[in-house]
């Protein structure tokens, strides 16, 4: 690329001439990502951007050059003895780390060997609950499968007595190098597959696996007032780590039945209660079920169906709360008899006889109706 066809180096990898070391390493990993020669094989134009931005950042990370570069330009790099090539190569494993490696097929920017003990995933199990077991709590076993360390080996998956092999292909390093144009590529090394050991003696017990699967039955310990969704995280009880690694976490996720009479929202509880017409007109004492007994509820005279009466304290507990709990709101509907005993009907006809606005149209109301349809 000749001097005088070259972009300016800040324009190159997008940023302000007072662009930061952070700044700039971001801007250049980004590029770097999109135009690695790996994820655009067979692109020369992809490569060219790679090559362009690469040596970009190689002049301006660095503080001397880029000083000189500020204040006589491409001369500076091409002339001012910055190595004949114009740039060094970049330090990929200081830009990338274990990303680099993990996208383009290397053991780790870091050179971390595989063999590294390795967290366990973690597991999710589903159990199913009654709505009072919810609202209460309850202990529960819960079959899981999972698989746990080696007892011979304790998850290294060699022989007992016996130790594995520096890997003579990487000399132990998990990964093997080499040059490609200016800069040096990290692969993992075929040999080992990037453990850097090789297992010459595997344990019998696990084949040389370090895990085993066995199906456990544990306790689980559901709090009152839980809803549906409620996750339980239960630590170290995952799936053993590799090589020796730590175990993954449990997440118990719980799934509450619905009730068929009442009705949650958050922690409080709703339902609905059938009465009689004379009952609320008259006024009454009605029985209504809760989940933790029987209660009296006075409804006064005169009462309008529909009408939703406040219970405290007979809700659902607060999840972790001690002793607090929702209300309970009961909400009042008129029944109306299918069928009347002529003495019933004779007492319904007198009562509608008496009634003051029989067959007396409201005026007010038929304007309204006539107003809204026009």
């Amino acid at each position: 690329m000749p001097t005088n066809t070259k972009r300016d180096y800040y324009e190159v990898l997008g940023v302000s001439r007072t662009a930061t070391e952070v700044e700039l390493k971001s801007a250049y990993r980004k590029l770097a990502l999109q135009h690695h020669p790996d994820r655009n094989p067979n692109d020369p134009a992809a490569e060219d951007k790679f090559k362009e931005c690469s040596e970009a950042y190689a002049v301006l990370s660095d503080a001397d050059k880029r000083a000189a570069y500020d204040r006589f330009g491409h001369a500076a790099v091409n002339g001012g003895g910055f190595g004949g090539g114009g740039f060094e190569s970049v330090d990929f494993n200081d830009i990338f780390g274990d990303f680099f490696g993990d996208i383009f097929g290397g053991a780790g920017g870091s050179g971390r060997r595989r063999n590294r003990a390795q967290r366990g995933n973690d597991l999710r199990e589903d159990l199913s609950l009654s709505f009072e077991e919810a609202v209460f709590g309850i202990k529960k076993q819960l079959k899981i499968r999972r698989y746990e360390a080696c007892s011979d080996c304790d998850g290294i998956g060699v022989a007992p007595g016996k130790t594995p092999i520096t890997c003579t292909a990487c000399g132990g390093r998990g990964q093997t190098r080499f040059q490609q144009g200016f800069f040096t590529v990290a692969r993992t090394c075929s040999s080992c597959s990037g453990a850097g050991q090789i297992i010459k003696d595997p344990c019998t017990n696990c084949k040389g696996q370090g895990r085993q699967l066995h199906e456990r039955t544990m306790d689980v310990q559901v709090p009152a007032g839980v809803e549906d969704g409620t996750r339980i995280r239960y630590s170290d009880q995952g799936e053993a780590g590799a090589n020796g690694g730590p175990p993954g976490d449990l997440y118990v996720v719980l799934h509450v039945k619905e009730h068929d009479f009442f009705e949650r929202e958050g922690n409080d509880l709703y339902c609905a209660i059938p009465v009689s017409f004379p009952q609320l007109a008259l006024g009454s004492e009605i029985t209504v079920p809760t989940l933790y007994g029987e209660h009296k509820l006075k409804v006064p005279d005169g009462t309008q169906p529909g009408t939703r009466f406040r219970i405290k304290h007979k809700g659902v507990p607060v999840l972790n709360g001690g002793n607090q709990k929702g209300d309970l709101y009961v909400e009042v509907r008129v029944q109306t008899p299918s069928k009347l005993t002529k003495r019933q009907r004779e007492l319904l006809e007198e009562l509608n006889s008496l009634s003051s606005v029989e067959n007396k149209p409201n005026k007010n109301l038929f304007n309204k109706v006539k107003d809204i349809f026009g």
